[in-house]
C-alpha cells in the first residue's frame, strides 16, 4: 500500500469577508447505471437516439404497466458499494417519492429513502503526492431517473423527451465532510475514477451520466467541530443545494459563488433560505429554482408494485470477486513493481485504460524507460492532437518493439524519437522499418573512432579550448552525431571524444 497520510479537511478561507467564515459541502452524486437495459423496463439506455425512441410503456407511466426489477443495475449497484468499502444491506425497499413534472409522467419517482441497498463507505480524495483526505459516504440508492424538458426548439412550446425516463441511477450521498471547492472537485474526480474502474457507470459527465447536487452552508470557525462532537446539524448553518452540476471547474467556481452570496447575506444581518438553486455558467452566478422541499414534502411511501430487495450474502461474496485492482492499489503496485515516482504511478493510473495500455508497454521491459515513454512521448502526442489512449495511432506492441530495440541498442534516443512519428504518422512494425531504412545505430567503435579522428583533426584550434575547458568536448559530440546521421552510440562516441581529448 502507498504511505500516505490522512489530512484532516482544512475549512476554505473565505477572502473579502468582514469575519471568519467556513464552509461545509456535502455532495449527492448521480451516476449512471452502466446498463444497456432501464431499472424497471428493457428499454434501451442508448444516449443520441431519436426523442422518445426508447421508451417503454412503464417509462412512460401508463396505466397497469407495472415495474419488474432489473436484476444486473442491482448487482452494480452491489459492486459499488463494495469497491467504495460500503457495507451491504442484504435487505432494501423502494419508495415512491412523489411530485409533479412533466418529464415525470407518473407523477412519482422510484426511489430508495428508507431501506437503501448500500449503506455507510468511504472515498479517500488525494489532495497531493502522499497526501489524502478522508469523505464518508452516508448511503447509496437505487432510483430511475427523469426525462428531459427541452425548451429551445420554440418560443412558444417546451417538449419533453422520455429518453432517460427509468434509466437506472445511483445515487450516492457523502457526509458534510468537504471544507472547500477544489476538495469537492477532487472527491468527485476520485468518485468516478473508482465508478470507470469497477465498470458500473462509465462517468460521462458531458452527456449527463454523472451529475452532482451540491450542498453549500456556512458557518463560525469551531462550528464544524461541534456538529462533529454532537451530530447537531443546527450548527453548520442554511444549507442550499445546486441542483445538476456536471462539471469539476462549475462545481468549483458555484461552490465559491454561493459561499459569498450566503456570507454577504448573514453579514447585512439576512437570513438564507433554504431552497434550491442552479448555476448559470454564462454568468457565473447560481439563482434560486425552488424553495427546498423535505421528505415528508414528497409524502414518501413504500412502492406498492415492487417487493423489498432481499439478497444473500453467498451472491454478494460472489460479486466481491469480481472486483478489478482499483486505482489506489494499482498506483501503489505501480510504485512498487515499477520503481516510479507517485506522481508518475498517479498519471498512468488516473484512467484504467492509461494503466492497462503501459501494462502492456512495460510487460517484460525496464519499467521506468516505458514508463517514460508512455506519459512524456504517447500522452504528450495524444494531447497535442486531442485523442483517447484507446484511438492511438501507435499501439502497445509497436511502443514495446521499439523499446526492444532501445534496450538492445539497435536504436538510440534520438533514433528513436524519429521512429515514434513514423508509426505515428505511418504504422508498422518498428522491427521492419529500422532495418528497411537504414536506421540502426552504428555500434562499430572502428567506425565511430574514424569519424572522431576526421572531426578532432579539422578542428584544432577547437581541441586546444576543450582540452582548457572540458565543458566544449560536447560540441565534437555533437559533431560526430551529425557526420554519421545521428546513427553513431551516443556512449561510445563521448567515451572516445574524452580518449582522444586527453580529458
Amino acid at each position: 500500500m502507498l504511505d500516505l497520510t490522512y489530512e484532516a479537511p482544512k475549512p476554505k478561507v473565505i477572502q473579502g469577508a468582514k469575519e471568519d467564515w467556513e464552509l461545509v459541502i456535502g455532495l449527492e452524486v448521480h451516476a449512471q447505471v452502466s446498463s444497456k437495459a432501464k431499472l424497471f423496463s428493457g428499454a434501451s439506455t442508448e444516449f443520441g437516439a431519436e426523442p422518445n425512441s426508447n421508451v417503454a410503456f412503464v417509462d412512460a407511466g401508463m396505466p397497469g404497466m407495472l415495474p419488474v426489477i432489473n436484476e444486473g443495475c442491482v448487482a452494480l449497484a452491489v459492486k459499488t458499494g463494495l469497491g467504495l468499502k460500503a457495507a451491504i444491506n442484504l435487505y432494501s425497499a423502494f419508495d415512491r417519492k412523489n411530485y409533479f413534472y412533466p418529464d415525470q409522467p407518473a407523477g412519482y419517482q422510484i426511489s430508495q429513502l428508507y431501506h437503501p441497498i448500500v449503506g455507510e463507505g468511504e472515498v479517500l480524495v488525494d489532495m497531493a503526492p502522499g497526501i489524502a483526505r478522508r469523505v464518508r459516504i452516508e448511503r447509496i440508492h437505487l432510483e430511475q431517473d427523469a426525462g428531459k424538458s427541452i425548451h429551445d426548439m420554440d418560443p412558444a412550446a417546451s417538449f419533453v423527451d422520455l429518453n432517460r425516463a427509468g434509466v437506472a441511477l445511483m445515487e450516492i450521498v457523502s457526509r458534510p465532510d468537504i471544507r472547500g471547492p477544489e476538495e469537492a472537485a477532487a472527491y468527485v474526480g476520485k468518485l468516478r475514477q473508482i465508478l470507470r474502474y469497477l465498470g458500473t457507470c462509465d462517468g460521462n459527465m458531458q452527456n449527463g451520466n454523472l451529475r452532482a447536487d451540491v450542498n453549500v452552508s456556512v458557518c463560525r470557525p469551531g462550528d464544524y467541530e461541534r456538529f462533529v462532537e454532537t451530530g447537531d446539524f443546527s450548527h453548520l448553518g442554511t444549507r442550499c443545494e445546486i441542483k445538476n452540476m456536471n462539471s469539476m471547474r462549475f462545481i468549483q467556481a458555484a461552490i465559491d459563488y454561493e459561499a459569498r452570496r450566503q456570507i454577504a447575506i448573514l453579514e447585512d444581518g439576512g437570513k438564507v433560505e433554504q431552497e434550491t438553486r442552479l448555476y448559470d455558467p454564462d454568468k457565473g452566478e447560481t439563482r434560486s429554482m425552488r424553495s427546498k422541499e423535505e421528505a415528508q414534502d414528497y409524502r414518501y411511501f413504500p412502492d406498492p408494485d415492487l417487493l423489498p430487495l432481499e439478497i444473500e450474502q453467498a451472491w454478494v461474496d460472489d460479486i466481491a470477486a469480481t472486483l478489478p485492482e482499483l486505482p489506489d492499489e494499482k498506483r501503489a503496485r505501480f510504485v512498487l513493481d515499477y520503481g516510479m515516482t507517485e506522481y508518475d504511478a498517479s498519471v498512468l493510473t488516473a484512467e484504467v485504460e492509461n494503466a492497462v495500455f503501459f501494462e502492456e508497454v512495460a510487460a517484460g521491459r525496464d519499467g521506468k524507460v516505458a514508463a517514460n515513454w508512455v506519459i512524456n512521448e504517447l500522452f504528450g502526442r495524444l494531447k497535442k492532437d486531442d485523442l483517447k489512449v484507446s484511438e492511438s495511432p501507435v499501439s502497445a506492441a509497436q511502443l514495446g518493439g521499439m523499446l526492444d530495440l532501445l534496450g538492445r541498442d539497435e536504436i538510440s534516443g534520438k533514433i528513436a524519437k524519429d521512429l515514434f512519428e513514423i508509426l505515428w504518422t505511418e504504422g508498422g512494425d518498428p522491427a521492419q522499418i529500422v532495418e528497411a531504412r537504414g536506421m540502426k545505430q552504428v555500434t562499430d567503435t572502428g567506425a565511430i573512432e574514424a569519424a572522431v579522428d576526421e572531426i578532432i583533426a579539422a578542428n584544432p584550434s577547437q581541441v586546444e579550448k576543450a582540452q582548457q575547458n572540458p565543458k566544449l568536448a560536447g560540441w565534437f559530440v555533437g559533431q560526430v552525431m551529425k557526420a554519421t546521421g545521428g546513427k553513431a552510440n551516443p556512449k561510445a562516441v563521448n567515451d572516445l571524444v574524452n580518449a582522444k581529448l586527453g580529458l
